[in-house]
């Protein structure tokens, strides 16, 4: 089946807004085809596969399952960390954090075209990410959030100044709920990511179809 890139073209990521993480530190292994269905329903433009404590194996098994559901609804899936599965199998894009492989060590990795995103949690390292060649990058943490403890939240008060400076999509992150997502879309965000508010809630797809109407009034 072709891959969600290879039928709406690159392009297409510049139109995604609502980018969710299935987060196995939230969700069982078990479950994850099942959030990942409501995922679909709920509107997600992007979803990304991240498991800190599982083996490249494992990670690669379950990537290859929620692959079938998210081509054939397409959208793209990305990987959290680890380049080799988009070698092994046609996901859409590698996603990597400030201390992982260099953007051109991970393209060579994979060996054919695909998006790599990055963490960044500075204007500095916004711009580093652009001139490494990211595709799209994370800005944050936003707020403080149990998946990034070793960050202090940065607060919204860049997010203006990275998109005036930045021409790559920008999804900020960290902490973001359907709660406090209007206040970093009146800060300036045109795009969010967000975890533990659509993965916690009592209905995930609703929970997300919430958030694209958010992030449509904008």
């Amino acid at each position: 089946m072709a891959s969600a890139i290879e039928r709406t073209g690159v392009d297409s990521l510049s139109r995604c807004h609502l980018y969710a993480i299935l987060d196995l530190g939230y969700v069982a292994p078990g479950d994850a085809a099942a959030v990942t269905a409501e995922l679909i329903r709920g509107g997600a433009d992007v979803i990304q596969l991240r498991g800190k404590s599982q083996t490249i194996a494992e990670l690669t098994g379950l990537a290859d399952e929620l692959h079938g559901l998210t081509s054939h609804a397409g959208v793209p899936l990305i990987i959290n960390d680890h380049p080799e599965i988009a070698r092994d199998l046609p996901v859409e894009g590698v996603h990597l954090g400030q201390n992982d492989l260099a953007i051109a060590a991970a393209r060579e990795i994979v060996g054919r075209d695909c998006w790599i995103g990055k963490s960044t949690h500075s204007l500095a390292q916004a711009t580093a990410a652009v001139a490494e060649g990211a595709d799209y990058i994370g800005f944050g943490p936003l707020f403080a959030t149990p998946t990034k403890p070793d960050y202090a939240p940065i607060g919204l008060g860049e997010i203006r100044r990275v998109h005036d400076q930045v021409q790559i999509p920008i999804f900020c992150i960290g902490g973001i709920k359907l709660e406090n997502l209007p206040d970093v879309l009146a800060a300036g965000a045109k795009r969010a990511v967000i975890v533990s508010g659509l993965l916690q809630s009592k209905d995930v797809a609703a929970a997300g179809r919430a958030a694209r109407a958010l992030l449509a009034q904008f």
